[in-house]
C-alpha cells in the first residue's frame, strides 16, 4: 500500500515506504508513541470485552509493537501473530520481544493486506489500531477479518482523530496558532489520499457481519513539561507532517516550524516547558457470532 503517511505517528500506521531514513524517522516516533500513549494502551486493552481470554491474538498493522507489547502483557498465556508491510519495523518488534524474554510468544509476519492475505490461523482476537483507514479497500478487509475469526471471536479497531497536538494556542509568540494551520494543511492533503481517516466504523463493522458490542472514546491529555520524550515525540511528528506540507504553508509560517524543529534553537520544542500530547482514541469492539 502506498499512503500519504503524515499520520504515521499512530500504532500500525507503516505501510508502503518510500526511503530508508523515512522509515527510520516513522519507526522512532511509533517507540516514542508506544512509549508516551502506553498507559492509554493499557486502558484500552482492560477495556475490551473478551469471553474467553483469547490465547492467539493478531495484531495488524503492528508498526514497532505498540500493541503486540500491550496485549502480551494483558493476556500472559496468549501469543501474537505481528503483521506489517515494513521488514524494519518487523524486525525492531523481534528485537524488542528478545529483549523481554517473550519472543517465544511472539510471531511476525510481512505482508501487504491490500494483496494476499497470509494464513493467520483462527485467532480469537484481532487488534488493529491505526490500520485499518491504510486500506484501498477496506470493506473487503473487514469481511477477511471476519472470516479469518474464531466464532465468538473478537474485532478491536483502535482509530485516532488525526495528529496528536503539542502546542498550546499561543505558541510560538510570532506566529500564534501555528500548529493547527500546520495539521489543517496535513488533514486536507490525507483527504485526498485515505478517504476512511476519521470514519464511523460501526456501521462498517455491522455491514461485514460482526455485531459490535461496545464504542469508547478516550481523549489523551498528558501534561508534558517535565518529559523528554514527549519533546522528542512532538519533534518527530511534526518533522514528518513538514515533510508533506511544506509546500502548502506560507513562507511566514514555514519559517517559524523550522525555528520549532531546530535542536539547536532558542525557539526548539525540545526547549519549551508547556508542552502536551492531546488527541482522542475511539476503539470499537465487534464481534463474529
Amino acid at each position: 500500500m502506498n499512503h500519504a503517511h503524515t499520520d504515521t505517528p499512530h500504532h500500525g500506521a507503516s505501510h508502503g515506504h518510500h526511503h530508508e531514513h523515512a522509515m527510520d524517522g516513522q519507526a522512532e516516533i511509533l517507540d516514542l508513541d508506544a512509549e508516551v500513549l502506553a498507559e492509554h494502551t493499557a486502558s484500552i486493552t482492560a477495556w475490551l470485552p473478551l469471553q474467553p481470554v483469547p490465547h492467539h491474538i493478531v495484531d495488524l498493522g503492528c508498526g514497532t509493537g505498540a500493541g503486540t507489547f500491550a496485549l502480551l502483557d494483558r493476556f500472559p498465556d496468549a501469543h501474537v501473530t505481528a503483521v506489517d508491510t515494513s521488514a524494519e519495523h518487523l524486525q525492531r518488534l523481534r528485537t524488542k520481544a528478545r529483549a523481554r524474554g517473550v519472543q517465544e510468544r511472539v510471531r511476525t509476519v510481512q505482508a501487504d493486506l491490500d494483496d494476499d492475505w497470509p494464513d493467520l490461523g483462527s485467532p480469537d482476537l484481532v487488534w488493529a489500531s491505526a490500520s485499518m483507514h491504510h486500506m484501498a479497500h477496506p470493506d473487503r478487509a473487514l469481511r477477511t477479518v471476519h472470516d479469518t475469526l474464531a466464532p465468538g471471536g473478537l474485532f478491536a479497531v483502535v482509530e485516532l482523530a488525526g495528529h496528536p497536538r503539542f502546542l498550546p494556542g499561543s505558541a510560538p509568540e510570532d506566529r500564534p496558532g501555528l500548529e493547527e494551520r500546520v495539521h489543517a494543511a496535513a488533514d486536507r492533503r490525507q483527504a485526498e489520499h485515505m478517504h476512511h481517516r476519521g470514519a464511523d466504523w460501526g456501521p462498517m463493522l455491522t455491514a461485514a457481519g460482526f455485531t459490535v458490542e461496545g464504542e469508547r472514546t478516550i481523549a489523551v491529555n498528558l501534561e508534558g513539561s517535565r518529559s523528554e520524550a514527549i519533546g522528542r515525540y512532538a519533534t518527530g511528528v511534526l518533522e514528518r507532517i513538514r515533510s508533506v506540507v511544506a509546500d502548502r504553508l506560507s513562507p511566514e509560517d514555514l519559517t517559524a516550524l523550522d525555528q520549532l524543529l531546530d535542536t539547536s534553537s532558542p525557539h526548539s520544542i525540545l526547549r519549551r516547558d508547556d508542552l502536551t500530547v492531546r488527541t482522542v482514541r475511539t476503539i470499537w469492539a465487534a464481534r463474529r457470532i
